[in-house]
């Protein structure tokens, strides 16, 4: 039994409803199945074939279920209002960068979740990003696949919420980019293999841009999570917990280019096998860390006219050098 065929049959009754009301209503849950049709009102009885369709059918803060394994775009797709997308348990819901990004975001206040969903560029397609937010006030994504985007695959500017929870963001130029007042949560997260940034967090204003991450993993980047203030005024605060920082240029990185305010907690983290394992640089910039694994690095703690405070708890060990610069040592509390 295909899973169109078993939600037709479980949700009939909600389906029915749904008819029932009239041609104009707009529906709280569309649906797409491949063998659906953008010319059908996007219901579970009649699902259409490509995201736009279903988009124009939903009503703002409604759903859009992929009923069955298939691709669901031709080209860029633009979410301009509140929307849950996924693809059911079991189906594999793709959505490519094709002439562009994958996702475009940039409607004020509008709240996406992306649950269950393959985001890849279409080979020789002109892919740029996977998830592109310029606007809006939150992003969610559980249990997505991102690979292989040009750019980056999830890129968020401005005061938006997000959260990234059991989703893996691997070989393209960028993994995440929190930039300019975004607030990010990352937890059980893979971000690996990516040409530049594993997760770039940067203030390029007046503004304060955070992320927390926590029981993930930070592998094979050129620079793992990367806290960055390009401007005086801008505040950047970044904390890393019960995670891996492996395999990098850098593993854990606060930078303030400008003088601006950076601050990167780091905290039962095994950090390890990296070029530089835990950095600060730059006046501005300030690292606490307690409670970390730190071997097997070029350089285990780094630090460059910034503050660097470890606490006795952290183990330094088998590091081509422990320690590069001030590091200033705080007994545990």
């Amino acid at each position: 039994m295909t899973h169109r065929t078993f939600l037709r049959r479980a949700l009939a009754g909600a389906a029915a409803l749904f008819l029932s009301a009239t041609a104009h209503a707009q529906l709280f849950r569309a649906y797409l199945d491949p063998s659906g049709n953008d010319g059908n009102p996007c219901t579970l009885a009649q699902p259409c074939r490509l995201l736009p369709a279903a988009l124009t059918a939903v009503a703002s803060g409604g759903e859009i279920w992929m009923l069955d394994s298939g691709n669901y775009n031709t080209g860029p797709v633009a979410v301009t209002k509140s929307v849950t997308i996924l693809a059911v348990p079991g189906a594999l819901g793709s959505v490519v960068a094709l002439g562009g990004d994958a996702f475009v975001i940039a409607t004020p206040g509008v709240k996406v979740a992306l649950r269950n969903l393959v985001i890849v560029p279409f080979p020789g397609g002109g892919g740029a990003n996977g998830v592109n937010m310029t606007d809006g006030a939150a992003l969610t994504l559980e249990n997505c696949l991102v690979a292989n985007l040009p750019l980056a695959g999830i890129f968020v500017a401005g005061s938006a919420v997000v959260r990234i929870t059991d989703t893996t963001i691997r070989d393209g130029m960028h993994g995440v980019i929190l930039s300019n007042g975004a607030r990010g949560t990352l937890t059980r997260t893979t971000i690996s293999g990516n040409t530049n940034y594993g997760v770039l967090v940067t203030g390029q204003a007046a503004n304060t841009t955070t992320a927390d991450i926590a029981s993930s993993t930070i592998d094979g980047n050129n620079q793992g999570v990367f806290a960055l203030s390009a401007d005086a005024a801008a505040v950047v605060k970044v904390s890393v917990r019960d995670s891996r920082a492996v395999n990098s240029g850098t593993g854990l990185f606060a930078k303030s280019d400008a003088g601006g305010a950076v601050t990167l907690s780091a905290s039962n983290n095994i950090v390890s096998n990296n070029t530089n394992g835990i950095t600060a640089m730059s006046a501005g910039s300030k690292v606490w860390a307690t409670g970390n694994t730190v071997s097997d690095n070029g350089t285990g703690l780094f630090n460059s006219g910034a503050l660097f405070e470890s606490a006795s708890s952290n183990s330094v060990r088998n590091n081509a050098t422990d320690t590069s610069g001030t590091i200033t040592a705080v007994p545990q509390m």
